[in-house]
């Protein structure tokens, strides 16, 4: 069962896109300011900073992020795992989008989008998968 800190993640509001934007800047920086977070999102979207704001609140109350409020600039963490996340939205992806199929998830994703490099390692995990079993 996936669980954040004792929460159930069936329950844990699956991430919107912008805010799965918001999650993907923490993950890679830990902590951030909404400033911080603003001026990385800047680099490749035009947002403004009051709109990063009212969705990074909106992503605490949520239960999302975590806030340090002891300074004057709130810094937020994510309060949830990103392979979690990320493992979650896959299974619902596969059950809503592909019938429960993970194979039909596979040949989409890979019809005719993959490097040799991406196959490659692709060969490698299921290599390792099946010599776990």
């Amino acid at each position: 069962m996936f669980s954040f800190w004792g929460k159930n993640m069936f329950d844990m509001p699956q991430p919107t896109k912008a805010e799965l934007q918001i999650l993907q800047v923490l993950w890679l920086k830990q902590e951030a300011t909404v400033r911080e977070v603003h001026d990385v999102l800047s680099e490749t979207h035009t947002t403004g900073y009051t709109t990063v704001l009212k969705i990074m609140q909106i992503m605490y109350e949520k239960g999302l992020l975590e806030r340090d409020e002891s300074a004057r600039a709130h810094v937020y963490t994510a309060s949830v795992d990103q392979s979690e996340t990320q493992g979650q939205m896959v299974k619902d992806l596969i059950s809503k989008a592909f019938a429960g199929s993970t194979s039909q998830l596979v040949v989409s994703a890979l019809h005719g989008k993959a490097s040799q490099k991406e196959i490659d390692e692709i060969k490698k995990i299921i290599n390792d998968l099946e010599q776990k079993k």
